[in-house]
């Protein structure tokens, strides 16, 4: 029984333990629901005074209020570098050869330099969550979420595939450049046209 069991998740892809199922018209097929994505622009409380500061917090509230399903993402905008500087460490403290020490070094302040540029950068997300909708509904309400987003002074737009992919590969720290890669995995490996041609000489 436990050798079937084993079998059987072995033949479970990284797509389905994710729970993506696809991507759609305006978003992505999930199991638990169809998810839309609005990137918001930040803006920088530091420099608004106190009574900004709580204009801000009270249009924030209105769109939970008139959205309350909708919800809150804050994750990097660029690739973390922290493994790559704990591998390099480790190196450091094994090397014995000076000349591959100096060179490790110069990674390990590469890559600090790199992360003291991006230490800011960050993206912030609406995500609104949608069950049992037809195409078109969807669409009205994606239409009625970035009204009421944009109402409230939040600088906002619903994120196209490709957004939508760059932000899965840096969310699972895959890679900065998530929107090159692939729907299906092994997808640029296979000639569709070839594919074609032989199913018409076929038939």
């Amino acid at each position: 029984m436990k050798k079937k069991k084993n079998k059987k998740s072995k033949g479970v892809s990284l797509q389905t333990l994710l729970g993506i199922k696809s991507f759609t018209q305006y978003g992505l097929s999930t199991n638990k629901g169809e998810l839309l994505f609005y990137h918001v622009v930040p803006t920088n409380i530091s420099v608004l005074s106190s009574a900004n500061i709580e204009i801000k917090i009270r249009h924030l509230m209105q769109v939970l209020s008139a959205v309350p399903n909708i919800e809150l993402v804050c994750t990097d905008s660029s690739e973390c570098f922290d493994d790559n500087k704990e591998y390099l460490k480790r190196r450091l403290d094994e090397e014995n050869n000076i000349k591959v020490k100096k060179i490790i070094s110069s990674d390990v302040e590469f890559l600090d330099q790199i992360q003291l540029e991006m230490a800011t950068a960050r993206q912030f997300l609406f995500i609104a969550r949608f069950k049992n909708l037809k195409p078109a509904q969807v669409f009205q309400h994606a239409n009625r979420i970035e009204k009421i987003i944009s109402e409230q002074g939040f600088e906002t737009h619903r994120m196209s595939k490709n957004e939508i992919k760059r932000f899965i590969a840096l969310y699972f720290e895959s890679s900065i450049n998530g929107d090159m890669l692939p729907d299906v995995d092994g997808e640029q490996y296979f000639d569709f046209s070839k594919q074609t041609q032989e199913v018409s000489d076929n038939g």
